[in-house]
């Protein structure tokens, strides 16, 4: 006879049926726990591994299931959240294989040296020309020496009569000339100087020689002493020629000064003219001064008049004609050009 009876207020219609319940509410709360579980574990890749199992019971208690997980299953998630498994750090890949030549290291290159240095080919210095030929020098005596002394009066060299004797003034002479014309000052006669006097000089004659006169060669004048009226001075006659409308109407000695006190070149004018005046300088007189460019005139001058050319001015022209000079003197004016040259 078949039984029913009531079991919690429910039928139960068969022998097995309530037996069931227990596993079928078992095994869903294990597919609970294995979701809970399985959405921990996506959390904790997601948040790099750093979830405690604190969080875990959290996240357990408030899923919905009735009551805390299992302690095997609390301990398991622990472990997997505590522990989890390190990625893998990828092996760089082995480098390119080159098929060129390795550059060579620092310490494969060869030790630099010092460039060769070529010794630079020897010039063989260029031989000085030979000195000319001395015809002349200091000592000498003859004819030659006579014609040479005459030859340097016509320019102003010599002062003083021929004497064929080549003494200490005719070396002061010669250096003088040599030293004008930019020929080695030697003081001897050589080649080279004896040429450049013949260019300069006329064939003395026998009053010349004997120093009865002398035969100063016709100045050549200056293009700016041709037109006016004029004192025309020339350091290299060592004349003063007085022009008037390029005619030469006198003509007379002069020295110049020194290296030291050189008179002034070029053209200048008179501007004072001075019978008796005396150097407040030097406290020497200067008869007959025509003053053209500061202190500097043109004046007679007894020292010139006895030592000749073996002395020099303090810059003035100085004249040892003193009949000459005063004549100049006489006629010219204030205002006359001055002209000063080689």
């Amino acid at each position: 006879m078949l039984r029913s009876s009531v079991v919690h207020g429910r039928t139960d219609r068969g022998p097995n049926r309530g037996t069931r319940r227990g596993p079928d509410r078992g095994t869903r709360r294990a597919a609970t726990v294995r979701g809970v579980l399985a959405a921990v574990a996506v959390l904790a890749v997601a948040t790099g591994c750093t979830a405690q199992a604190s969080d875990l019971r959290s996240a357990g208690a408030g899923s919905g299931v009735g009551g805390t997980p299992s302690a095997t299953a609390a301990g398991a998630v622990t472990g997997a959240v505590s522990k989890p498994t390190p990625t893998p750090t990828p092996t760089p890949p082995p480098p390119p294989v080159s098929t060129s030549a390795p550059a060579a290291t620092p310490s494969a290159r060869p030790p630099l040296s010092a460039p060769a240095t070529t010794a630079a080919p020897t010039r063989s210095a260029t031989p000085s020309a030979p000195p000319a030929p001395v015809l002349m020098s200091r000592g000498a005596r003859s004819d030659q020496v006579r014609e040479l002394q005459a030859r340097l009066a016509q320019i102003g060299w010599f002062d003083g009569a021929p004497t064929g004797t080549y003494g200490p003034v005719t070396t002061a002479a010669v250096q003088g000339f040599q030293g004008r014309r930019g020929l080695p000052v030697t003081g001897d006669t050589d080649t080279v100087t004896w040429r450049k006097l013949l260019g300069m000089t006329t064939e003395p004659t026998r009053a010349e020689l004997t120093g009865e006169t002398v035969n100063k060669p016709a100045v050549k004048l200056d293009p700016r002493c041709t037109t006016g009226r004029v004192m025309c001075v020339s350091k290299t006659t060592r004349t003063l020629s007085w022009v008037v409308d390029g005619e030469v109407r006198s003509t007379m000695d002069v020295r110049f000064g020194s290296e030291y006190t050189p008179t002034r070149e070029g053209v200048f004018s008179v501007f004072l003219k001075s019978r008796d005046h005396v150097s407040t300088l030097y406290d020497t007189p200067m008869p007959y001064a025509l003053f053209f460019s500061g202190g500097q005139a043109v004046h007679y001058s007894s020292d010139f008049a006895a030592n000749g050319y073996s002395g020099a001015s303090h810059g003035c022209v100085n004249v040892r004609d003193r009949a000459a000079v005063s004549a100049l003197f006489a006629e010219v004016r204030n205002g006359d050009k001055v002209v000063v040259h080689w």
